[in-house]
């Protein structure tokens, strides 16, 4: 027999009677907390974990039950387990008994909808198939041109002011210019489909304008690529041999653009300020003894973009973590408490190098099919804006910054920065904190190639010899060296 949840009501109950600084803000009927009310997400989480386990019932808007997983070997076991649970909300008993509103505040991520990551079986087999294969057309090694490219556009807007703040300015202008370009649509790209996006995640008042533009872009975009198909994302989601509706593919785009924007903007805001307000953080890195990808892996552990998914949902009764899952309940994937689960990670603080169980990008038939393209996002932004700006500090005391915090992701609202002011460089330039001064031609090649005969005619390329003024005697060899392989490697890696 499985345990009924165990729901505190007894009068010295603590989850009944919050004492002063407790982390929510409201508790509900039966003594439940209302998630949406809590003034520090973190603290409740381990709250409910020492109460219930890695399982706890809360509530969400308008008192809707709900079970927040908290563990980590039970998320994974939830996302890996599609025979009992689902993400298609049209079984969710709150919703079929009428508990919840068409226009509940979560309705926008609860809502079924077309789409692989809300189907099953042979549906979700041919959606996200579709998804899959556009994915496996993007050249990495050219994505991470553009990104580098992109960043460097970016970097030149703010970089001769000596001040910037790199959340408007940087790190949520980054994903939107890269993912237009993977998409195929950059000239779609400027400051109003950021703010559309930004203002879409919001859900502001005009929320489903913002939401109405960017669905007219990507229409647009694959009506173009029906006719006139190119060798990018939405081409080939378009002419995939699964034959997706204009309306599946639309809503993929939407779904591939918005999950991508999202989380990489956080993961860049969150890398970026851990370098600027941990010291220890900045010195491994500058030190060599941790590199920029594992420096966003360690924010993937700490703070992942996404703190909770909504939803999942049961499809039968079930027993997760020693509670009892009833048919039809629903359960938040949770990402932020599971990457601190106590039976995995002991010391929350601990340094998690090389180790990728993280649950920032899911599990399971739903994992994220992106994941490669968010990490070079963060990974070539921060390191070439860390080559641009060496000296960058917070320009505000640490204590000054602010969130937006909701149940679904924590969102750095601004971060500002002061360093030392820097002269534009060129787009297709290796990034660096020193103006490039092209080094005067002349008529004569160092090098110890024996000489061409006179009468050849075709010209091979030339190796890659460092060229210049003639050295000082004795320095010969010093001046005139060849790249080594590792560095020819690292350049042709980059897209130099």
């Amino acid at each position: 027999m499985t345990p009924e949840p165990h729901y505190p009501t007894g009068p010295d109950d603590l989850a009944t009677d919050p004492p002063p600084g407790c982390p929510a803000h409201g508790v509900g009927p039966g003594g439940l907390y209302r998630l949406h009310e809590a003034r520090d997400l973190k603290a409740l989480y381990a709250r409910l974990r020492e109460s219930y386990g890695p399982v706890a019932p809360v509530l969400l808007h308008d008192d809707v039950p709900m079970w927040v997983v908290l563990g980590h070997a039970e998320n994974l076991h939830m996302v890996r387990t599609p025979s009992h649970f689902t993400r298609d909300s049209r079984i969710w008993t709150p919703l079929a008994e009428g508990m919840v509103k068409p226009d509940h505040p979560l309705m926008p991520h609860i809502a079924w909808q077309p789409i692989c990551s809300h189907a099953e079986g042979d549906e979700h087999k041919r959606l996200r198939g579709a998804v899959t294969a556009a994915m496996a057309t993007i050249d990495h090694r050219g994505l991470r041109r553009h990104i580098g490219r992109a960043t460097q556009r970016l970097v030149n807007r703010f970089c001769e002011t000596g001040r910037a703040e790199l959340v408007d300015q940087f790190s949520e202008h980054l994903p939107m210019a890269v993912m237009c370009h993977v998409l195929g649509m950059p000239e779609e790209y400027d400051d109003r489909i950021v703010h559309a996006a930004r203002d879409m995640l919001k859900g502001t008042e005009t929320a489903i304008a913002s939401n109405e533009y960017i669905m007219g872009c990507l229409r647009r975009l694959a009506a173009r690529r029906r006719t006139q198909p190119e060798d990018d994302f939405a081409s080939h989601l378009v002419n995939d041999p699964a034959g997706l509706t204009d309306d599946e593919v639309g809503q993929h785009l939407r779904v591939v653009l918005i999950a991508a924007y999202e989380a990489t903007a956080n993961l860049l805001a969150n890398t970026i300020r851990r370098v600027l307000t941990e010291p220890g953080f900045r010195a491994q890195l500058n030190g060599g003894q941790m590199t920029v990808p594992e420096a966003v892996e360690q924010s993937l552990w700490d703070e992942p973009p996404f703190s909770t998914v909504l939803g999942y949902f049961a499809k039968e009764e079930t027993e997760l973590g020693g509670q009892r899952i009833r048919k039809g309940d629903g359960l938040l994937f949770g990402i932020a408490p599971g990457n601190v689960d106590p039976r995995v990670r002991p010391d929350p603080t601990a340094d998690m190098q090389g180790n990728r169980s993280h649950l920032a990008f899911g599990g399971g038939p739903h994992e994220c099919p992106g994941q490669d393209i968010g990490r070079a996002i963060a990974d070539v932004g921060v390191d070439a804006l860390l080559m641009r700006l060496p000296d960058i500090q917070l320009d505000c005391d640490e204590e000054e910054l602010r969130w937006n915090e909701s149940i679904a992701s924590q969102h750095l609202v601004e971060l500002p920065v002061r360093f030392t002011p820097r002269p534009q460089q060129s787009e297709t330039a290796k990034p660096s904190h020193t103006p490039v001064i092209p080094e005067p031609r002349i008529d004569w090649d160092i090098s110890d190639m024996p000489a061409r005969p006179a009468d050849v005619d075709d010209d091979p390329p030339a190796p890659e010899w460092r060229t210049g003024p003639v050295p000082p005697a004795g320095q010969e060899d010093a001046a005139v060296r060849p790249l080594g392989r590792w560095q020819r490697f690292l350049r042709w890696w980059r897209g130099y």
